[in-house]
């Protein structure tokens, strides 16, 4: 009895189109650098820098966002790191629930595997979103009657 084995250097059959799992690989990589770089950044300026973890209030981030580049700053932060924690969580999805390899139709969008992937991409969208939308819309001092005058921050004006 014989068995045949393939050359050892013969090419392995290339698959058409683009290798997402290659993608996610190399995103959590280069992601990681920079949010390393970023939290560093975030916790100099923030702890460091300032009068420490005790300064940090409302008037200090409505301080911090006034100025573009700390709303461009955070939101990187923000897309970044949600990014790489959904990627790793497909990661585990992906790892530990099973697959349905013969299924079709109906039957594999019901399963646990796509029900968690779906529902993975849906809340990092919508932490996305609203995150941004609280970065980028952000008023600390929001026109107001002058009955609800006294519930504005003390760094406001007071409405006149």
């Amino acid at each position: 009895m014989s068995v045949s084995l393939d050359a050892p250097r013969t090419k392995p059959v290339a698959r058409k189109g683009v290798n997402l799992e290659k993608w996610g690989w190399i995103y959590m990589r280069a992601s990681g650098i920079v949010l390393v770089a970023l939290i560093f950044g975030h916790l100099f300026v923030n702890l460091y820098a300032g009068e420490g973890v005790s300064a940090i209030d409302f008037g200090f981030v409505a301080g911090k966002w006034a100025l573009p580049f700390w709303q461009w700053y955070d939101a990187a932060l923000l897309w970044l790191a949600l990014i790489h924690g959904a990627n790793g969580m497909r990661t585990l999805v992906n790892d530990y629930s099973a697959t349905p390899i013969a299924t079709s139709g109906w039957r594999r969008f019901l399963s646990v595997h796509y029900i968690l992937k779906t529902a993975l991409l849906v809340s990092t969208v919508v932490l996305i979103i609203l995150g941004t939308l609280v970065i980028f819309t952000f008023d600390p001092c929001p026109t107001v009657s002058a009955e609800a005058a006294d519930l504005l921050p003390s760094i406001c004006a007071a409405p006149r």
